[in-house]
């Protein structure tokens, strides 16, 4: 490290961004590049065009808008690709792949030279070879949970077809529920189990992998993924920087409607029901949790997908939810369509329960799961028992607790010399040092 003699002439880093296909994708990556923004970096955020679904478009209209400092770079991609998939976010991950080379004589091109790439997880695999041969620092996002990627990293080894138990084991932590693993990883041919080897492959030679959580909440994973227990291989240091907070301008006026409902909410009192950004389920499973909820008696605030593009997402609310649906629950409860803010509808105090991934949650102390329901779509669960869990849950007082204590070492994780704070600010003095050194030489 130079000494303090030098430091009025360390530069700012000069980072590209790169996310992939995706809301859950998309917005991690929107708030990092507002972050790292804030610390004074000079911030490129790489932008695939078209994009697949209107809500993407429209986040990053409203990013850059509020964010008039940090550089757009917008990356045709070739559409007339051919993929061995018909998801549509899974052909335009297969896509971004193929298409990387062709992104480095724009990156070459940027003014300041870059001092370091992060993309996402999804594109390692073509990234990582890029950034080899422009002999920029690369760096992997991961915008899941650490139980997650312990899963992926264990991929090589694992054996997922067995029978004989119930459970995958993976090095140094408890076994995983094979009730709680994707569907495709049973499948070792499915693209999704394919794609994710292939990158997972690639994280040997980065120089740091980002993760979108904080050692507070999965410390025992976490020490398992720094430690190198997890792979035979080691992993390269593990960057735990989240929850990554909202950017300026996130927050819609659709979304503001909502906050005003839930303001008329009693503390703990509203259940949020939500299964992802990617998730469409069967019209008769959808009617079934709304029978659950009807049955539960307990006010909710429902989002709804229709299909897995919103471009395609045609289907009116009354529809999805059969006649009447919505006039019965007007007074207790909300059913919405399109993308709405979720932290900030999971972070108000009339929210008292939600599902979100099941496994950590549960090990938190944060929720229920209840295995035999399986994945969406291996079957009908119907609304008797989702009403009667959705009862339980409202009623527990201990997941009511612990949520508060949870949500409190979020918020300190970023506050001062907190965890996630600390860990990104020592990136980027890092990478301060690397450029001075590079400019000076």
């Amino acid at each position: 490290m130079p000494n303090s003699d030098h430091s009025h002439r360390l530069q700012p880093p000069h980072i590209a961004l790169f996310p992939s296909a995706g809301m859950g994708h998309l917005t991690p990556f929107l708030r990092l590049a507002a972050t790292l923004s804030s610390h004074n970096c000079t911030i490129t955020l790489v932008t695939t065009t078209p994009t697949v679904s209107t809500t993407e478009s429209n986040h990053l209209s409203t990013f850059f808008s509020s964010h008039p400092h940090v550089h757009r770079l917008h990356f045709q991609i070739p559409t007339t690709i051919p993929t061995t998939t018909d998801d549509p976010f899974f052909t335009r991950w297969s896509q971004i792949n193929q298409s990387i080379h062709l992104l480095s004589p724009l990156l070459t091109s940027l003014s300041p030279p870059l001092s370091a790439i992060f993309s996402d997880f999804a594109a390692s695999m073509s990234f990582g070879p890029l950034a080899a041969d422009l002999s920029i620092p690369y760096y992997v996002v991961f915008t899941s949970c650490a139980r997650f990627l312990s899963l992926l990293a264990s991929l090589p080894s694992l054996n997922f077809g067995g029978t004989d138990d119930n459970y995958v084991e993976i090095p140094d932590l408890p076994p995983l529920d094979k009730s709680s693993l994707p569907p495709p990883f049973f499948y070792p041919n499915h693209f999704f189990t394919s794609f994710a080897l292939s990158n997972v492959q690639s994280l040997l030679k980065v120089k740091g992998l980002f993760l979108n959580t904080f050692e507070e909440f999965e410390s025992e994973t976490i020490a398992a993924l720094k430690n190198g227990r997890v792979l035979s291989s080691k992993l390269p240091p593990v960057i735990p920087i989240g929850p990554i907070e909202t950017f300026n301008g996130e927050k819609s006026q659709l979304g503001r409607d909502y906050v005003l409902w839930l303001d008329g909410r009693s503390d703990g009192s509203v259940v949020y029901v939500s299964f992802g950004s990617r998730t469409a389920m069967l019209k008769e499973q959808i009617r079934e949790i709304g029978d659950g909820l009807e049955r539960s008696e307990c006010a909710f605030f429902w989002v709804l997908k229709g299909s897995k593009v919103d471009k395609e997402d045609t289907v009116g609310i009354e529809e999805l939810l059969g006649e009447g649906f919505v006039e019965r629950t007007k007074n207790r409860g909300v059913a919405v369509k399109g993308w709405v803010e979720q932290e900030e509808i999971l972070s108000h105090p009339a929210i008292g329960g939600f599902k979100v991934n099941a496994e950590v949650v549960v090990k938190a102390g944060l929720g229920m799961w209840v295995r035999e329901w399986g994945w969406g779509g291996e079957r009908l669960v119907r609304g008797e028992e989702i009403g009667e869990k959705i009862r339980e849950m409202m009623s527990d007082e201990k997941l009511r607790r612990r949520g508060k204590e949870i949500g409190d070492e979020a918020r300190k994780s970023w506050e001062g010399s907190g965890s996630s704070q600390k860990a990104l600010t020592e990136v980027i003095d890092a990478l301060k040092y690397t450029n001075s050194a590079a400019t000076l030489s």
